[in-house]
C-alpha cells in the first residue's frame, strides 16, 4: 500500500473550520476505490495543525487520486486557508492495513 502522512499548518483563524473546510475533499477522498483510510488529527502541541493519515490500495490508486477532479479543487481551494506548504512523508509499505502494536497488547480476561 500507499502510506501518506502530512502535516498541514493552518492559518490560526481558520483551524477551528478546517473539518469543515476540507469536508468535501476528504468526503470525496474517502469515497475512491483504492482508498483504504483517509483521517485527520488535529495537534495536541500546536493548535492550528492536523495531521492527515491516508492510505491508497497501490500506485493506480494513488494515480488516480492526484488526478482526480477533487483533487485539483483541493489545489485551488485549500491552499488560502494555509500557512505553508503542508510537509509530507510518502512511503510504499508490504502490508494492506493496520498491524498491532505488539508492545501495548492489551490482555483481556
Amino acid at each position: 500500500m500507499i502510506f501518506i502522512t502530512a502535516k498541514f499548518l493552518v492559518k490560526p483563524e481558520h483551524a477551528d473550520n478546517w473539518p469543515e473546510i476540507s469536508r468535501a475533499f476528504t468526503e470525496a477522498t474517502r469515497a475512491e476505490a483504492g482508498c483504504l483510510w483517509y483521517d485527520w488529527s488535529r495537534s495536541l502541541d500546536v493548535a492550528n495543525e492536523y495531521v492527515l493519515v491516508e492510505a491508497f490500495r497501490d500506485d493506480d490508486a494513488a494515480v488516480e487520486h492526484v488526478n482526480s477532479a477533487h483533487f485539483r479543487n483541493a489545489q485551488e481551494e485549500l491552499p488560502p486557508y494555509l500557512v505553508e506548504t503542508p510537509r509530507i512523508i510518502n512511503a510504499k509499505v508490504p502490508q494492506d492495513t493496520w498491524s498491532e502494536l505488539g508492545e501495548l497488547a492489551v490482555k483481556n480476561g
